[in-house]
């Protein structure tokens, strides 16, 4: 079965850098859309960013200019590079896979990753 698993979660000061990973097993890798997602508490989930399988990127308004998420589809590995990171910044990130099709989806969640920013 397909599994994600994230690293790279860290208490980091106001203005530092991240770069959380993302590693799935099985095949599906290259033909999923794979995206960053995080919840703060009290929050609903947001998506942070994601890049398709063809290698195209979008964004949250809060993260654009900070954040670059990439692909290593012969490591199976999704990178969330996060830059000037903000108080505001502070969640559990989770790595997604997901692909649509006309009547159904496959849609994985990775455990998530605390990345904690401090002021």
């Amino acid at each position: 079965q397909v599994q994600l698993v994230e690293s790279g979660g860290v208490l980091v000061q106001a203005g530092g850098s991240r770069r959380p990973s993302c590693v799935a097993s099985g095949t599906i890798f290259s033909t999923h859309h794979m995206g960053w997602n995080r919840q703060a508490p009290g929050k609903q989930r947001e998506l942070v960013a994601v890049i398709s399988s063809g290698g195209s990127t979008n964004y949250a308004d809060s993260v654009k200019g900070r954040c670059t998420i990439s692909r290593d589809n012969t490591k199976n590995t999704v990178y969330l590079q996060m830059n000037n990171l903000k108080p505001d910044d502070t969640a559990v990130y989770y790595c997604n896979a997901r692909r649509l099709f006309s009547t159904y989806e496959n849609n994985y969640w990775g455990q998530g990753t605390q990345v904690t920013v401090s002021s």
